[in-house]
Parts: C-alpha cells; sequence; structure tokens
C-alpha cells in the first residue's frame, strides 16, 4: 500500500513542510493521547488497550504503544504492506512524546477540569492526525494493518476497522484500560475534526512528490477510514 522507505517517497517542492508537518503532528498524537489519560474519562480504542497492558505488565504507556506499534508492524509483513517514514517514524514519536506529556501534566482534579481536558485532547487529536496524513509519508502501523486486512479479505474498509476497534477496546477493557465518555466522544467527533483538519493542512498531490500509494488509508480507500484514524 505505501512505499519503502527511500528517496522514491522523499522528493517534492514541500518535502520540508511535509516532514514539519509529520513530526508535529506525531508529537501532537501522543501530546493529546496523554491528555484523555490525565482527564480520567475514558481513552480512545487503542489507547483503552495500551493502557490495560501498561497496568499489567509495569511499563509506561508510552512504551507499552511504542511495543504494540512494533509488533502491529510486524504483522503487516504476512499481508505484504510496506512501511514509509512515517510509519516508523510513528511507532516511537508517538509513545515518547505521549510519556514525555505524562511526566509534566497531572491528574486532573474535579469534574469540569477533567473534561476540558478532555476535549482539549480530542481536539488537539484531530489536528495531530490531520497532520501527518496529509504529510503523506506512509500511514500509522494501525492505519496499515487495517487496510491491508481490507484487501486481503474483501471486506469494507468500516467492517474491518470496527471489528479491530471493538476487539482491541474489549481487550483494553478487560486489562484495566479506561473506557468512558471520553471513547465514546472521541468516536463521534474525531472523524470530522481529522476531516476538518485535513483539509485545512492539505499538500496537492502533484507537489507532494509521493509515489502512487504512498499516502494514508484515506487516500489509498476513500474517506472512510478518515473516521475514525489511528496512529
Amino acid at each position: 500500500m505505501s512505499n519503502p522507505i527511500g528517496a522514491a517517497g522523499l522528493r517534492g517542492r514541500h518535502l520540508t513542510r511535509r516532514l514539519v508537518q509529520l513530526y508535529v503532528g506525531l508529537a501532537l498524537y501522543g501530546i493529546s493521547a496523554a491528555l484523555l489519560v490525565r482527564a480520567g474519562l475514558g481513552l480512545e480504542p487503542w489507547g483503552v488497550l495500551h493502557q490495560g497492558l501498561a497496568e499489567k505488565t509495569g511499563l509506561t504507556i508510552g512504551v507499552v504503544s511504542i511495543g504494540v506499534g512494533a509488533i502491529v508492524l510486524l504483522l503487516w509483513i504476512p499481508i505484504r504492506q510496506r512501511p514509509g517514514l512515517g510509519t516508523v517514524s510513528n511507532v516511537f514519536a508517538v509513545g515518547l512524546a505521549m510519556d514525555g506529556t505524562l511526566a509534566l501534566v497531572p491528574d486532573m482534579d474535579g469534574l469540569p477540569a477533567g473534561i476540558a481536558m478532555m476535549v482539549l485532547g480530542i481536539v488537539l487529536n484531530g489536528v495531530a492526525t490531520g497532520l501527518y496524513i496529509a504529510a503523506r509519508l506512509g500511514p500509522g502501523p494501525r492505519d496499515g494493518l487495517m487496510t491491508g486486512l481490507h484487501r486481503l479479505t474483501g471486506r469494507s474498509i468500516r467492517l474491518v476497522r470496527t471489528a479491530i476497534e471493538v476487539a482491541v477496546v474489549a481487550t483494553g477493557f478487560v486489562l484495566g484500560g479506561s473506557v468512558g465518555v471520553g471513547t465514546v466522544l472521541y468516536a463521534l467527533s474525531i472523524g470530522p475534526l481529522a476531516q476538518f483538519f485535513l483539509r485545512r493542512f492539505a499538500i496537492p498531490e502533484a507537489d507532494a512528490g509521493s509515489i502512487p500509494g504512498s499516502g494514508s488509508p484515506a487516500q489509498a480507500a476513500g474517506p472512510a477510514p478518515v473516521a475514525t484514524p489511528t496512529p
């Protein structure tokens, strides 16, 4: 689906902008995920799994995120997906930014503060998603798994995505991850937010310098995956 790491996907008039968007977006994604943790009102689907695994292993949630991302990336091998620079960067950057933010931001005291933190985290997640997907340097490991399974099974993107995320949330919840109003609000709002910010940060494809198929799942399979993008 995505181009191999190399010069073929790293050219074009807007390369500097694309790289800045990629790494700012990934950093903001980790920050936004950490804010949802501190809000204490429920996490995004993969965050539920990461938190549950962190509770069971004693590792930080950022380290767990890196580990899960690496494992998911290995699953690309049998389904013949190929990573881009953004794919590999995603594995490490989000988890590092998340742990860094958690070290600096305390838990919120009181419901109003928690709600404000939750809303900020969700909106910032939408900004981050628009930035890194519009950079067109490769999808995140989890998005690539989704689109790879779609291609392999012939099932719709929505069905594959829903099946993956239901399994992820259920597993994370059983392990002790936080499911709550934040989880529901994220699911309902991240699609419109991501679509809005994708338009704001879009780089013309003719200027992006990427070879066919090097973009996000949304670009590879239509608008459906944008509904709930994952890193």
